[in-house]
């Protein structure tokens, strides 16, 4: 498959700091052609207005800004930008910088190759998780390694990163899957239906670096990462009850 156009989704909240840096670092890396949408979240910051300015100075029609003021959220914000997009390849990644540009093209290279799916994994050789530091403190990394293991025990080893939202797939992916849950949890409702679905799927290896610039969404405290953590293996649950007792999936 030959890939026409890459819809590059950029879910954002407070990135002002970051999202210039990365549209410019993303339209120096990415090969393919491609349309940049950033779905802000009415961040207070004001990176919605950044955009739009770097838009109308530089007359660029391959980006498009969609400013979100109800039903707030990652996940919606994905599906917005899904529902707005008009690749044949759809793409989105953190908008930190902790999610290597240069990673993405090799992503969507696999789709071109024929993968359905292809995923930027921290738990496969040659991928390492953030080192804690100013912006990332040392209990969010340790409870996202402490989850993957856990969702990887309960779901299969087959798949390493479940938390990982770095991804590029193929348009028909979301003919048949549609996002759901909260933050995170999304992506492991997606990577487990896409198995289930048999989409073919690709992990490659990244360096997960720490966030360039601004606070972490993931959370401040111990307390709030545990509370997020419980979801994950809630939902793990409740995918497992709703495929082997309620029959949902094949």
């Amino acid at each position: 498959m030959n890939v026409k156009l890459v819809s590059i989704i950029l879910p954002t909240f407070n990135e002002k700091d970051n999202i210039i840096s990365l549209i410019k670092t993303l339209e120096k890396e990415v090969k393919f052609k491609n349309e940049i949408i950033v779905v802000d979240d009415s961040s207070p910051d004001g990176t919605s207005d950044e955009v739009n300015k770097y838009i109308k100075r530089n007359n660029k029609r391959s980006i498009k800004v969609i400013l979100r003021k109800k039903n707030r959220g990652l996940t919606n914000s994905l599906k917005d930008g899904i529902k707005a997009s008009k690749g044949d390849t759809v793409a989105w990644m953190d908008a930190d910088f902790s999610m290597p540009p240069k990673i993405l093209n090799l992503l969507i290279k696999k789709t071109e190759e024929g993968f359905d799916i292809a995923v930027g994994s921290r738990f496969i050789k040659g991928g390492k998780i953030k080192k804690a530091g100013k912006k990332d403190s040392l209990a969010a990394i340790v409870l996202s390694r402490l989850m993957n293991f856990t969702i990887q025990f309960l779901l299969g080893r087959h798949f390493r990163d479940y938390t990982s939202g770095f991804v590029a797939a193929k348009r028909e992916v979301f003919n048949k899957i549609t996002l759901r849950g909260d933050y995170g949890e999304y992506f492991i409702d997606f990577i487990y239906k896409a198995f289930i679905f048999k989409f073919t799927v690709i992990e490659l290896p990244y360096v997960c670096l720490p966030r360039r610039k601004g606070e972490s969404k993931t959370g401040s405290n111990l307390w709030q990462y545990s509370k997020r953590g419980i979801k994950y293996i809630f939902l793990t649950f409740r995918l497992l009850y709703e495929r082997y007792i309620l029959k949902k999936f094949p």
